[in-house]
């Protein structure tokens, strides 16, 4: 969560002492971010929002809790990451739908229509794979890959040592390179493993 410093000054100690304003401030800083690391756990538009609103809900009424200090950011990362698992554990598995090419709008492949098919393609495949992982392994992965937390704010968010992390890299991309072999995708030799 890559957010400018200057929207969240102070924003901690204000949202502390319960003021309105810091809440929306946050709300309309994180809600993208919230809904779209929902969305990689629902892969469900509803699902997603269901799960952002949750995730909003927790944080207001958990904001006393958050340490003087710690990162406003691992700490909202871990309460998504805890509403989108708790809320697939509550729900029947449901066959996964995908996204258009909404969600990474800056991405050089949508400039290109061949690019982007292939680019569609091979996230469709990635997110069946990640099917095969546990959810520590697919939290790293995905907070890791898709979002581009440092192996640290990995650790803080999901409550492990970096080592831990470490690990959960390592088995999630041996696990996804194999899952993604046998269903049949042409991997390089210099696809990256972690």
């Amino acid at each position: 969560m890559n957010t400018d410093a200057a929207p969240r000054l102070g924003l901690e100690d204000r949202l502390a002492g319960g003021d309105p304003d810091a809440f929306r401030e946050l709300v309309e800083t994180y809600k993208r971010k919230f809904y779209g690391l929902a969305f990689e756990y629902t892969r469900n538009h509803a699902d997603a929002e269901d799960v952002s609103q949750i995730a909003f809900i927790k944080v207001y009424r958990s904001i006393g809790t958050f340490q003087k200090g710690a990162s406003l950011n691992s700490w909202l990362y871990r309460i998504v990451v805890n509403a989108a698992i708790d809320h697939l554990r509550k729900r029947p598995m449901y066959p996964s739908s995908y996204p258009d090419a909404g969600l990474n709008e800056a991405s050089p492949a949508m400039t290109d229509p061949v690019r982007t098919v292939e680019a569609s393609a091979l996230r469709r495949s990635i997110d069946a794979a990640l099917d095969v992982v546990s959810e520590r392994e697919r939290a790293a992965f995905l907070l890791r890959h898709d979002h581009g937390l440092s192996l640290n704010e990995i650790a803080d968010t999901l409550d492990v040592s970096v080592g831990s992390v470490k690990s959960f890299l390592h088995r999630s991309a041996r696990k996804l390179r194999k899952e993604l072999v046998r269903s049949g995708l042409r991997l390089s030799e210099e696809t990256p493993h972690a």
